[in-house]
């Protein structure tokens, strides 16, 4: 059975927590990428995807940082705003970055509220389950849609063993379910699934009644999300196991300015199609105007 085709650009209407649950319900995959900025936002409204995560992993990706824990709540919401101004179409969730939501549900709702009312955030999205249940239910009881993520959370990879699945023991696999489980059951309207066994995944779709979103979990989940620099090739960083590459976007851009390097090294860049020309008879009175400028008695005032 062919895909259903999707409406040109300007004939999409938004999408919202209702449609996404209606895409669940009839089995439409729903398709969600990251964005950092205003010109992968456009791509990503233009291939026409249902969401967009602007994702804290903007912090290795875009800002060069080692991981996604240093990364501040400016730098995100900057972020955001960029994007926001990118989207027409798809749904746009923004990360709660590490240290912005953990000490008190007042502290995660006032960071919530930020990416809402300062960048634009249709939605807001928070990792892990424990106490990051409490936080998503404050944040939902204030008015603003929650997204999970259970699985491998970057923010708190150290104390998870690093960068790696989760949910390889049974122990491991039945927390990632009761996590995914408690944060429905907190009002959250999607939950991320991320580097979870296929057969975890399977298990625990059976238990949840609101859109999950694969990254690395298998393709029993409601839809499918990967970070933008790696699907395309940009990032030329660590690229798990997960990340199938449909473009090699970086060696082109690396082929295009040595190119450009070179050219301007040789001498043959700009050529005359890249420059602009003066009227002839303007050039003529610039000539009598600059040596008129040039004799002894200096003439002409500049």
């Amino acid at each position: 059975m062919s895909a259903t085709p999707r409406p040109a650009e300007d004939e999409r209407k938004p999408v919202t927590l209702t449609s996404l649950a209606g895409m669940r319900a009839l089995g439409e995959p729903i398709v969600m990428v990251t964005a950092y900025d205003h010109p992968s936002a456009q791509v990503a409204e233009t291939a026409g995807v249902d969401m967009v995560l602007v994702g804290d992993s903007a912090a290795m990706t875009v800002l060069g940082y080692d991981s996604t824990v240093p990364v501040s709540t400016e730098e995100l919401l900057m972020l955001c705003r960029a994007v926001r101004r990118g989207l027409r179409a798809p749904l746009m969730v923004g990360d709660l970055p590490f240290g912005s939501y953990e000490a008190s549900d007042e502290q995660a709702i006032g960071t919530a509220q930020r990416f809402v009312k300062e960048a634009g955030c249709d939605a807001v999205k928070l990792e892990g389950g424990g106490a990051s249940v409490a936080r998503a239910r404050a944040i939902v009881g204030a008015g603003i849609p929650v997204m999970g993520h259970v699985g491998l959370t970057p923010q708190t990879a150290v104390s998870l063993g690093g960068y790696r699945a989760q949910g390889r023991t049974a122990e491991r696999a039945a927390q990632v379910i009761q996590d995914a489980v408690e944060l429905q059951e907190a009002g959250c309207f999607s939950v991320v699934f991320e580097a979870v066994p296929s057969e975890v995944t399977d298990l625990a779709m059976a238990r949840m009644e609101i859109p999950v979103i694969g990254i690395g979990a298998g393709p029993s989940t409601d839809g499918q999300v990967l970070v933008f620099h790696d699907l395309l090739g940009i990032y030329d960083g660590h690229r798990p196991k997960f990340a199938k590459r449909w473009a090699d976007v970086r060696a082109e851009m690396v082929r295009g300015v040595s190119a450009y390097a070179a050219e301007v090294r040789g001498r043959t860049f700009p050529g005359p199609e890249h420059v602009y020309s003066i009227p002839p008879e303007e050039l003529g009175r610039l000539n009598e105007m600059t040596h008129a400028r040039d004799e002894p008695s200096g003439a002409y005032d500049w």
